[in-house]
């Protein structure tokens, strides 16, 4: 084999070496051929963040008050920014049962934590009544409804929450159906979350 043609194989092995190698380097970075999309790349995790979008601290919103008592719950929440409706009316619910319950049993002292002064007095007056009667105290059969109908905040921070229930009672003998205005009341300034049933109406 002549040196020339040697010479010309090396040059040639040489080339292809050189070839594959910019291949190998540069070939996977190259953009997708013409027409044809690359796949995009997967999205970073967002990280939880304790700040907003916007770069300030994320904060509570205001709960939503609406319908005849929106005006007196927005002066109650901005006294105590705790209060929330919905979170009230469950507790509205449950303090319901507990008092009717009481009542019905003749337990005063489930039934004084739970009432302001004048009205556990007055219903003391008529649990003491129905005693020497031995007439058997209502029992709660059935709340049907209860939403608020008003609220207000006294000049001294005393707030005042009124709740229309609408319920049937029995006493195993006779079922009544009852509508009445519950008025709650709580202190604003107070540490002690719990309301106390302030005063009792009979609804139109």
């Amino acid at each position: 084999m002549s040196s020339s043609m040697i010479e010309f194989l090396v040059l040639a092995a040489i080339a292809l070496f050189v070839g594959w190698r910019l291949f190998v380097t540069l070939g996977q970075d190259e953009g997708p051929p013409e027409g044809r999309n690359r796949m995009p790349s997967p999205a970073p995790n967002p990280t939880p963040s304790s700040r907003a979008p916007s770069g300030g601290d994320v904060v509570e919103l205001r709960p939503s008050f609406t319908g005849p008592a929106a005006a007196g719950m927005e002066a109650i929440y901005d006294a105590d920014n705790s209060f929330d409706p919905r979170t009230f009316m469950q507790g509205a619910r449950s303090a319901y049962e507990m008092i009717v319950g009481a009542f019905a049993r003749g337990d005063r002292d489930a039934l004084k934590p739970l009432l302001d002064t004048d009205v556990y007095e007055a219903w003391d007056a008529a649990i003491t009544e129905r005693e020497k009667t031995g007439a058997e105290g209502m029992q709660l059969l059935r709340l049907r409804k209860a939403e608020i109908t008003d609220a207000s905040l006294d000049e001294d921070g005393m707030a005042r929450v009124t709740v229309l229930y609408e319920s049937e009672l029995g006493d195993g003998e006779t079922t009544t159906k009852a509508a009445e205005l519950w008025t709650y009341m709580r202190q604003t300034s107070s540490n002690d979350p719990n309301w106390l049933l302030d005063d009792v109406d009979t609804a139109d």
